[in-house]
């Protein structure tokens, strides 16, 4: 089953639509999606590294007007549409420690948060919520998620061909290890936050 998905993700890459797809994803996870838009930008790169920076531009921009809608979201609609998604993805009881970390750290959550790949989400609906100042946010935004982007773009691009074998011939380790991350990445701030 791994096998099938990965070809058909690598396989997307040739498809005239793969960027519109690669938008959507980066643009959802931003506010309401839970999947990374590395799931689909990885194995995108993979099969055309001389494309990866094309790639990593169009989910920093995408991600960062996903992240716009997710402010939106938390400015606009928090105490429906906006806790309601805090609560599905288990960090509706901790929104008393996050806004206490973002009266101190705002900027630095921002930061960190924009560049792991914890869900961008939590970082865009607090920031509405926190009435986050939008020009900062958007400047934060941009700068957090194009460095995690560009930077797997430069190792795609870099390193493309090696990586595409390694992966290819151990695909469900490197599949379980990038699911063990994320799954850290939530544990991590399910603690901390």
């Amino acid at each position: 089953m791994l096998r099938r998905l990965y070809d058909w993700t690598v396989a997307l890459a040739e498809k005239p639509y793969a960027l519109w797809a690669l938008a959507l994803v980066s643009f959802l996870e931003s506010s309401i999606f839970p999947v990374p838009p590395d799931a689909l930008l990885a194995p995108m790169a993979l099969a055309r590294p001389e494309r990866a920076f094309r790639y990593a531009l169009v989910c920093t921009l995408a991600s960062v007007a996903g992240g716009v809608a997710g402010y939106a979201i938390g400015s606009l609609l928090y105490d429906s549409l906006g806790l309601f998604l805090l609560n599905l993805y288990g960090y509706g009881g901790k929104i008393e420690a996050v806004k206490a970390l973002y009266a101190e750290y705002g900027a630095w959550f921002i930061l960190i948060k924009g560049f792991t790949p914890i869900p961008f989400k939590l970082v865009t609906i607090v920031s509405g919520f926190m009435d986050y100042p939008l020009a900062a946010f958007v400047g934060l935004a941009l700068l957090t998620r194009g460095a995690r982007f560009f930077l797997l773009a430069f190792l795609f691009n870099r390193y493309g061909g090696s990586l595409r074998l390694f992966i290819e011939q151990h695909l469900t380790a490197v599949v379980l290890g990038s699911l063990m991350i994320i799954v850290l990445g939530f544990v991590l701030v399910s603690r901390l936050v």
